[in-house]
């Protein structure tokens, strides 16, 4: 039987590897196993900088093209410019997000993604779509919940 030892990051079964319940090991770095499910798991914060509000509209506008600050505000509608500064940085930190100045007279600063932050992109970008899809059964489920009377 695997072991279910997830309180931390790395945590090693048997042979060395982590497992997950009744599951395969999971991959592992310099020793270290990533198991998101796990508080410590650095894997943890970049999931949530991928699947933060802001973060996967960034990342999906960014799919689109190359876009400098001011494009990508108006793209990802609503946000802030201290959260887009700083769900940005985040994304750059992760890997996932190039940052390129240009000295210019005025600066010019674009951002694109990275070869990882496309391949993170692509995913998001089917969850996005089966999302918005399937908003007709999402309205209906609501309208159904609020006539049952809610919470």
């Amino acid at each position: 039987m695997a072991t279910t030892e997830t309180s931390a990051c790395p945590s090693a079964g048997a042979a060395g590897l982590a497992q997950r319940p009744e599951g395969p090991p999971l991959e592992e770095c310099d020793g270290r196993a990533f198991d998101v499910f796990a508080k410590a798991c650095p894997s943890r914060s970049t999931l949530e900088h991928v699947t933060g509000r802001w973060g996967s509209l960034t990342l999906g506008a960014l799919s689109e093209s190359t876009l400098r600050f001011n494009e990508l505000r108006r793209r990802v509608d609503g946000v802030s410019e201290k959260m887009l500064s700083q769900t940005l940085h985040a994304l750059e930190r992760d890997g996932l997000v190039h940052r390129e100045s240009a000295a210019t007279n005025p600066p010019r600063v674009d951002y694109r993604l990275t070869p990882l932050g496309r391949a993170v992109a692509e995913r998001l970008l089917s969850l996005i779509n089966l999302v918005e899809e399937r908003m007709p059964e999402v309205l209906a489920a609501r309208e159904a919940y609020e006539a049952r009377g809610g919470r």
